[in-house]
């Protein structure tokens, strides 16, 4: 249960995280600046939190968190890759949004 507490933190910044990606979707293109740097700090401070703790867990844990752990990186870092893409313009959005919508719930069951 201490290890579980360890994550509480992080995990409510994920869920203002998400709440702040809903209210920018709502908002629609073009962007509202304020909002969008604050859903992306709000997602770099939760990312920061979780890997400070993921590292403590990391050192005790067994290869299977391990490899889950792998795979919420990758999600991560593909939610900040599609979010840039997204705002930059360039592709097709109905795309990257398909797959931003996507990752969180992949990282949630990784990181669950």
């Amino acid at each position: 249960m201490e290890t579980l507490s360890k994550f509480y933190l992080p995990g409510g910044m994920f869920l203002l995280t998400l709440a702040a990606g809903v209210w920018l979707s709502r908002v629609g293109k073009p962007y509202n600046a304020a909002l969008f740097n604050l859903h992306k700090l709000i997602a770099l401070a939760a990312l920061v939190l979780t890997v400070l703790q993921a590292v403590r867990l990391a050192k005790a844990a067994p290869a299977l968190v391990i490899a889950l752990l792998a795979v919420a990186a990758l999600c991560a870092l593909g939610l900040f890759i599609s979010g840039a893409l997204m705002s930059a313009g360039k592709l097709d959005d109905a795309v990257l949004h398909g797959v931003h919508r996507l990752l969180p719930a992949a990282l949630a069951v990784a990181l669950g």
